[in-house]
């Protein structure tokens, strides 16, 4: 009697596994048959040219950078400037505070006193390639004399051209003195 109890529930395993089994099979018939129905038709193929038409009519999100270029923030920091004062006289009295808060130790000043007693930078260099564009310089003036630009775009062949000198500093500033006043100006009441 339980050799007949084994042996069922043997068959029963049995019939359970290849139920299974069966599904199996089944399962795998059927994925197949639905590949062959995609390949036959190539239906993911032109899921995906629909969907590149459907891009290619919209409104561009990206603009032709070389040839345009997007609105920059008045707190950009791009290419260092120093400033002059509407007289034309430079703006930096000599503190050193942008010297002594620079994290990255890129600015160099040297600085002897005039006849009148006020003294003024005879040497005013930044080495661009130590500079993190913190912004603490700029910060730290108390005359606005160092500022950061808007320019970004100052990729050079040489190290030597990244060494700015107080020559260069000042043709940034004049060049760039009406941005840069107006970006001092809309931020005045954040500084």
């Amino acid at each position: 009697m339980v050799s007949w109890c084994i042996i069922y529930c043997l068959q029963t395993a049995e019939d359970e596994e290849r139920e299974q089994l069966a599904k199996e099979i089944s399962k795998d018939w059927s994925s197949v048959f639905e590949r062959s129905i995609n390949t036959l038709f190539l239906t993911e193929m032109v899921r995906g040219l629909m969907l590149t038409l459907k891009y290619f009519f919209e409104q561009k999100v990206t603009i032709n950078y070389p040839f345009e270029k997007g609105p920059l923030s008045p707190r950009f920091r791009g290419e260092h400037a120093l400033r002059r004062y509407p007289t034309g006289e430079e703006r930096c009295i000599a503190c050193k505070l942008c010297e002594a808060i620079c994290p990255a130790q890129a600015i160099t000043i040297e600085a002897e006193e005039r006849e009148d007693g006020s003294r003024r930078t005879t040497r005013y260099d930044i080495d661009m390639t130590k500079c993190i564009y913190c912004g603490f310089c700029q910060e730290a003036c108390p005359v606005d004399a160092i500022v950061e630009g808007p320019n970004f775009e100052f990729a050079t062949e040489t190290h030597e051209e990244l060494l700015y000198d107080k020559e260069k500093l000042l043709e940034n500033g004049d060049r760039w003195e009406t941005e840069i006043a107006e970006n001092l100006r809309s931020e005045s009441l954040y500084r």
